[in-house]
């Protein structure tokens, strides 16, 4: 008695299909499961076998062989527990085989015979649905996440017995309904806001321009000066997810199964602040199953790096290649998987151990060597990928207490940025890029030409700061934002000029 069912397995957050090929034969009792499985596959005979009986349900006693094809995948997770399960049933005749072809099944089970939640659903979705599968069962607890999958009729499930009454015609399951983004979406909703930041205005006028053209950003300053609450501002200036951003964004996340089930869909831009004391591994993703860690799950989003010096070095130099690809590949000995990674990095750092070093109101007490080896722990090309820096010093108690002066608020500033990343999708329309942030050299070369004026200026700033090729291009790039937030079609001297401004720190400290 031979049948075969479909199910999907995950690599990284691409779906392939695996078919569950089971066979009952004549012989000793036994239940191999073959196919390059993980100990979770492994166990999952004992879940079916109590899944079956508990569930009112005749489990043979017979040899029974599992094959998970293709067989030289490695899979993983307990996701395979549902299609062995009604592999059971239609090769033991309790199903009918045509009631399960061309079904893609979906789920682990617990013991009582009730479908647990599976992480990965949305991305399997997506990735079975390019390959011509329209039809799923899958864990009720899922259906808030499949549900923004068009396409595609997916049917939620509670327990095997309710499944197998289901396929059998004796009872009804509504398959899930599709939800609309646009109604689902919110506004953002959070009592940060830059209205209640006071002072700080050359700040918050470089976290606009980071905001408007997407851009990686450093503030160096002491301790209690505000640059904490500067970054956590920053996502409620930042325009809003599109679905297709959305998608991305969440089957990351249902991958590594921090996806709100009550949700389904992560419709606001991650913001990830990861301790300084977090391992390699955890920023980079990993394990033996090569999860994706901070970087990948602040994709479309924010990684903020809070006192940047203090993270290990090579946690610092493995952000180069993200930064620069916006992708980052974990090697592990198992596989290999390529995670999207497009984030905009926004980091701290006091200006030298003690945090006071060129502070108005306290006094540095470090060492010349001690300031050298503390600036010394951020490397010249990973400080090239960062695009503006900023100084930021103490609020005074006039400013902290002024009654007379309102701040502007964050919904004012994000209409600028929208209007600004309105004119580069655009200007961008076809060379797939969306933001001045991500121009290569020859998007630079023809949408960032300038005067002679402005040519000079930056001939100046370049030899004087003793800048890199790399840093060149960035200060163009922040420039053309600084332009579109002003409306401007060309670069002018005054847009240059800002922009090298925020390259003085290069001369100042790492010089």
């Amino acid at each position: 008695m031979l049948s075969k069912v479909l199910s999907y397995g995950l690599n990284g957050i691409e779906g392939y299909l695996v078919t569950t090929e089971l066979d009952i034969s004549i012989g000793l009792p036994g239940f191999e499961i073959v196919g390059l499985g993980d100990t979770a596959i492994k166990e999952s005979k004992e879940r079916v076998k109590s899944a079956i009986r508990n569930s009112g349900f005749h489990f043979p006693i017979n040899k029974i062989t599992v094959n998970l094809a293709p067989a030289d995948k490695k899979k993983e997770g307990p996701i395979f527990d549902l299609s062995i399960a009604m592999g059971i049933l239609t090769a033991t005749g309790q199903l009918e085989n045509e009631k399960i072809k061309d079904i893609v099944f979906i789920g682990e089970l617990s013991l009582d015979g009730s479908l647990r939640r599976v992480n990965g659903v949305l991305p399997i979705l997506i990735s079975a649905r390019k390959m011509g599968y329209t039809k799923f069962i899958i864990p009720f607890e899922n259906r808030k996440e499949a549900s923004f999958i068009e396409g595609v009729e997916v049917f939620p499930v509670k327990d095997l017995k309710e499944l197998v009454e289901f396929l059998s015609g004796q009872i009804k399951i509504e398959k899930v309904e599709v939800t609309s983004y646009e109604s689902f979406s919110k506004e953002i909703q959070s009592g940060l806001d830059f209205k209640y930041v006071k002072g700080q205005a050359s700040a918050k006028r470089a976290l606009e321009i980071a905001a408007a053209g997407g851009h990686n950003i450093l503030m160096i300053g002491p301790p209690g000066s505000g640059k904490t609450m500067l970054a956590k501002c920053f996502p409620t200036i930042l325009p809003n997810l599109t679905f297709e951003e959305a998608l991305e964004v969440t089957k990351i996340h249902s991958v590594a199964g921090t996806l709100d089930s009550n949700e389904g869909i992560i419709c606001r831009r991650p913001f990830r602040s990861p301790h300084h004391t977090a391992s390699l591994v955890s920023l980079t993703g990993g394990g033996r199953h090569a999860k994706p860690g901070e970087i990948s799950l602040a994709h479309n989003g924010v990684l903020f790096l809070d006192e940047m010096p203090e993270y290990t070095r090579s946690s610092i130099e493995a952000l180069r290649q993200p930064l620069e690809d916006a992708i980052i590949t974990v090697a592990r000995a198992e596989q290999t998987v390529t995670y999207p990674a497009n984030f905009l990095l926004i980091a701290s750092m006091n200006p030298c151990p003690c945090g006071h070093f060129g502070s108005k109101n306290g006094e540095c007490k470090c060492t010349d060597q001690q300031i050298h080896k503390y600036l010394g722990k951020l490397s010249g090309p990973l400080m090239d990928r960062i695009d503006l820096q900023i100084e930021v010093d103490n609020v005074s108690y006039d400013e902290l207490t002024d009654k007379t002066t309102t701040e502007e608020s964050s919904e004012e500033i994000k209409k600028r940025v929208d209007k600004a990343r309105e004119i580069q999708l655009e200007r961008f329309k076809g060379e797939n890029c969306f933001s001045n942030a991500n121009m290569n050299v020859s998007l630079c070369n023809k949408f960032c030409n300038l005067d002679e004026t402005s040519e000079q200026l930056l001939k100046y700033a370049f030899e004087k700061l003793n800048l890199s090729a790399r840093a060149h291009n960035r200060i163009l790039k922040v420039a053309r934002t600084i332009a579109d937030l002003d409306g401007k079609e060309n670069i002018e001297f005054q847009h240059i000029a800002e922009a090298i401004q925020y390259r003085s720190l290069d001369k100042k400290y790492w010089i």
